[in-house]
């Protein structure tokens, strides 16, 4: 499973920044950054698909087997989910799109594929079909806890909807308190607690 690149790759960044864009806003009530995909992802990519310039190479080979695999078994999710897996981790995410989308047809009700999706869907700056990516994946399963850490990212984030990703760090510590995704959505309440108490506004529930 890929999804906990966003849930764990960004959360020593993306928490920070939650603190300094509350605060940035508070005091200058500017609009809300277009990029703040990219913002939040420095430790497992920008967000700019396939042409980003930081995206690693794939091997080759293995993409070319696998690619081969798929072409003979047109109705298995798996060699798509690898090839998807290859090239999130080379992050070439338009590219990973393209086999995880194939592979989501192939097995709609694997809320991890789903994730993984959508979190590529958020890494190439398309924030709405992210959440309804991850809408699909909670429909699946409600208390998949990386899918519900990986929406509050991308409404704090994508859509600058701090009321909303709190809802949803709440019900990560609810499942899992003591957990990894538990620990990391408290964290992410504190600061935003943190960060309101610094400017003097209200803090988050």
């Amino acid at each position: 499973m890929k999804s906990d690149s966003v849930a764990f790759g960004v959360a020593g960044i993306a928490f920070g920044l939650i603190a300094g864009w509350i605060i940035g806003t508070e005091q200058a009530k500017p609009a809300a950054p277009a990029a703040a995909a990219a913002q939040t992802t420095q430790s497992s990519g920008a967000a700019s698909g396939s042409s980003n310039t930081r995206a690693q190479l794939v091997d080759d080979n293995k993409v070319n087997a696998l690619k081969t695999v798929a072409g003979k078994s047109p109705d298995d999710p798996k060699p798509r989910i690898e090839l998807g897996n290859l090239y999130f981790d080379a992050e070439r995410y338009d590219d990973a799109i393209m086999w995880y989308e194939q592979a989501v047809k192939l097995s709609p009700k694997d809320e991890n594929l789903s994730t993984d999706l959508g979190v590529c869907y958020y890494y190439t700056n398309q924030p709405d079909k992210a959440l309804a990516r991850f809408d699909a994946s909670l429909k699946i399963n409600p208390k998949h806890t990386k899918t519900l850490l990986n929406l509050g990212i991308v409404l704090a984030f994508g859509k600058q909807d701090l009321a909303g990703a709190t809802k949803a760090w709440e019900q990560v510590i609810a499942i899992d308190p003591n957990g990894a995704e538990g620990q990391a959505a408290r964290r992410a309440l504190d600061t935003l607690k943190t960060a309101h108490a610094a400017v003097g506004g209200p803090k988050a529930p």
